[in-house]
């Protein structure tokens, strides 16, 4: 198996040129390029064609997101944002791009973080096994228009079945195909919609910040303590390092050891609705690496719940839903343009 192929892309000399020091270090890396502006970036990665494109956000010339939507146009290659995450502004620049086709986030290094070379090689080597679409915008519309609904007319719920909530779980991939589903969703949506996505600190703090900005729904991370009747029409979200889950009809946050490795689990909400709510839960499982929610998925189908998994043409990681569906877990698979109007007719239909 040969090298990994790595163009980086940062404005500063010294972050350039720590950055090209770990990847030579390993056997498993060549840089074969270096960029200072978004606009050479482009230009070096249609020519050398890398394997993985490291990229800052705040760029001279064409900004980091610019060549983001460029490069998942033109050059489709998976991008790994290496980026401050001090600035809400430039969390928010992350997330857009991370909508717009980047497949995961990295903070800079820092003189007093031991382990930050390890995960840096981890998360290149990580994003370099993502076979990445085309631009997601041609599939997502502008960010800043809904997407025609989906009409669906097997998506309908059995007119026994009465949604008492919506959950989602999403992890690689995730920010743009949350955009999506909520975008195709009426508004106001009459049900609590809970969601967990991996987007771990520093990078999630403002998420549900911007995922509020980007869909006519309130989006806001859980507090703890809500009960989950008060949180009809707005969406929920677990806040960085700490689980969500349903107890007593009631939302409460733990810090409980991570499973699969990921806090917050989708499995830890998944399992308690199918508990809790058992038919009265519609769940979807989403583009993801790993299987975080599968089990949980699978729960909650055994309860009688609508269970849906995205099918593997439009997941950027098909990881979590191919778990679920080798488990059964899935009762529809359906193309992510397609969820949206699933969820919507549960509304429709009086569920």
């Amino acid at each position: 198996m040969g090298k990994i192929r790595v163009l980086v892309v940062d404005d500063s000399i010294t972050v350039r040129k720590r950055l090209v020091e770990v990847l030579e270090a390993s056997d498993d890396f060549e840089v074969v390029g270096e960029a200072g502006d978004g606009k050479a970036a482009i230009e070096l990665c249609s020519t050398l064609r890398p394997d993985v494109v490291t990229l800052d956000m705040m760029l001279p010339v064409m900004t980091g997101l610019a060549a983001t939507e460029y490069i998942m146009a033109h050059c489709p290659t998976p991008i790994l944002i290496v980026s401050a995450s001090v600035n809400r502004g430039e969390l928010f620049k992350t997330y857009d791009a991370l909508a717009a086709g980047a497949v995961d986030t990295l903070d800079k290094p820092t003189d007093d973080d031991d382990g930050w070379e390890q995960r840096f090689i981890a998360a290149v080597k990580l994003v370099s096994r993502v076979k990445v679409i085309t631009h997601p915008r041609l599939r997502l519309g502008s960010l800043g228009r809904p997407q025609a609904r989906s009409e669906h007319p097997s998506a309908r719920p059995p007119a026994s079945r009465s949604i008492a909530a919506v959950a989602l779980g999403a992890s690689t991939g995730g920010p743009g195909a949350v955009v999506d589903i909520l975008r195709a969703l009426p508004a106001p949506y009459p049900l609590p919609i809970l969601l967990v996505m991996h987007i771990g600190a520093p990078f999630g703090s403002a998420f549900a910040d911007w995922l509020d900005t980007q869909t006519p729904h309130r989006v806001a991370f859980a507090r703890g303590g809500e009960p989950l009747s008060a949180l009809a029409g707005c969406v929920t979200m677990a806040p960085p390092e700490q689980h969500m889950l349903l107890r007593s009809r009631t939302l409460q946050l733990t810090s409980d050891p991570p499973r699969h490795s990921c806090r917050p689990s989708v499995d830890v909400l998944f399992a308690s609705l199918a508990e809790e709510l058992g038919r009265s839960c519609a769940a979807c499982l989403l583009t993801g690496m790993g299987r975080d929610g599968a089990a949980g998925l699978l729960a909650i189908r055994e309860r009688g719940g609508l269970t849906i998994a995205q099918d593997e043409a439009t997941c950027v990681v098909y990881g979590m839903p191919r778990e679920a569906a080798l488990l059964g877990a899935a009762e529809r698979v359906l193309p992510l343009g397609e969820i949206g109007g699933a969820l919507a007719a549960l509304v429709r239909s009086g569920g």
